[in-house]
């Protein structure tokens, strides 16, 4: 069985699973039209894993997705309204769990320290994920789709009100568009993106590349950053 197909299996057992863990917490579940469109949504995630895998993000198109996915692309627009849409779904996957550990970090550190501890975390953690969340396979997929893409790798850099800029804005008490926010957020885009430039270049062996290295590489130019920042004389 393919990468692809162990992921596309994934998110159809994490739909099932999430919704039986829902009934053991008394929650209520899903319905039956709710998980359907759920995997629905996810299966059109993983086709285009699988193209963007096979042939990069610019040559996939929305057809071929909805055709790997056994649906229209009337149905695909019902679910994303471009391409680029579905690329950032792919990308949030790892940004909401980011997110998520950005709201537990201690507010008295800094917030670039609490950025990458966030992230170091979430990278790390993909090692051990359980059956339906983010595997270290799953983030080399979307590591390698998006820097293999100069589409992408622009995109990313372009800000969004995702997941981890709403928690950053929480800690530094601003509003979503607020110019500090953007750029705490356009900085802190640019050393991720700087950690792994030298992933656009051709030929590189990503069958031996592991999330480790991804940290590795985060790590080091986090620590260049706060080197060079720290030379800067504060004004007057």
């Amino acid at each position: 069985m393919s990468g692809v197909a162990i992921f596309s299996v994934k998110s159809r057992l994490g739909g099932l699973a999430s919704s039986n863990v829902a009934d053991a917490r008394g929650e209520p579940a899903l319905g039956l039209r709710e998980r359907k469109k759920q995997r629905t949504r996810a299966t059109l995630i993983d086709a285009a894993v699988e193209l963007c895998e096979r042939q990069g993000f610019e040559r996939t198109t929305v057809d071929q997705i909805a055709a790997i996915a056994d649906v229209s692309p009337r149905t695909f627009s019902r679910y994303f309204a471009t391409k680029d849409a579905i690329a950032f779904a792919l990308i949030d996957e790892a940004v909401n769990l980011a997110a998520a550990e950005l709201a537990r970090q201690p507010s008295d550190i800094n917030h670039f320290e609490a950025l990458r501890r966030s992230y170091v975390v979430m990278y790390t953690d993909t090692k051990a994920a359980p059956p339906g969340g983010l595997s270290s396979a799953r983030m080399m997929c979307t590591v390698r789709i998006i820097m293999t893409s100069p589409t992408l790798r622009q995109a990313t850099l372009e800000y969004r009100p995702h997941a981890v800029n709403v928690e950053l804005a929480k800690r530094l008490g601003v509003d979503i568009e607020s110019r500090t926010l953007r750029l705490f957020s356009a900085m802190w885009g640019s050393i991720i993106m700087t950690a792994l430039a030298d992933l656009a270049d051709d030929g590189v062996d990503w069958e031996h590349l592991g999330t480790d290295d991804i940290v590795s590489r985060l790590e080091a130019t986090f620590a260049e950053f706060i080197g060079v920042i720290a030379d800067i004389p504060q004004p007057a």
